[in-house]
């Protein structure tokens, strides 16, 4: 594809978005799987039913731009992301520190996805395509979501529970001596 105007990069960078959409699709149900804590995937399970929705206005917005889903463009970032998560699952690793692990993974996952969608509703707008711009605001108000509960899971109980995983000596020492890590 060629990028000559400011829609070419436009409808590029909602490829690219699809692509890691469709990709993030295919993971979660692994990271459900692997995850312990209840509310993390209680978390990550109603994320994948957003993110199923979001794949859905992505398709609408190709549908009105007379652009076809089916392409092979895929996204390289989300790919590497992903695979790094999935590395991670693969760890011999006691379930709360491999619960934080999933949600670090997952929140590198949500950053990239808001940066990506900023940048398509600032194309979005010059180009006065007001229904997208509609649309992605909505998803980039889901993924801020998805992100802000991932952080409130983790510092109300997940991280606390890694903290404290088979460190009891390290704690009483640190206790002991006043330093903190």
């Amino acid at each position: 594809m060629e990028l000559n105007t400011l829609r070419d990069l436009y409808v590029h960078e909602l490829k690219d978005i699809y692509s890691a959409e469709k990709q993030i699709l295919k993971a979660l149900p692994k990271m459900i799987q692997k995850a312990s804590e209840e509310e993390l995937k209680n978390a990550l399970e109603d994320h994948r039913q957003v993110t199923e929705q979001q794949v859905g206005r992505l398709e609408e917005i190709f549908s009105k731009l007379d652009e076809s889903t089916t392409f092979r463009q895929k996204c390289k970032g989300m790919e590497g992301l992903l695979e790094e998560g999935s590395d991670l699952l693969e760890e011999d690793a006691p379930e709360q520190i491999l619960d934080a692990g999933i949600i670090g993974a997952a929140q590198r996952v949500e950053h990239y996805e808001i940066a990506a969608y900023g940048t398509v509703i600032a194309f979005a707008r010059l180009l006065g395509e007001d229904r997208a711009v509609r649309l992605l605001e909505e998803t980039l108000n889901e993924e801020k979501e998805a992100d802000e509960k991932l952080t409130e899971i983790a510092e109300s109980t997940i991280n606390l529970e890694a903290e404290s995983e088979g460190e009891p000596e390290a704690q009483s020492s640190r206790k002991r001596s006043g330093s903190r890590r």
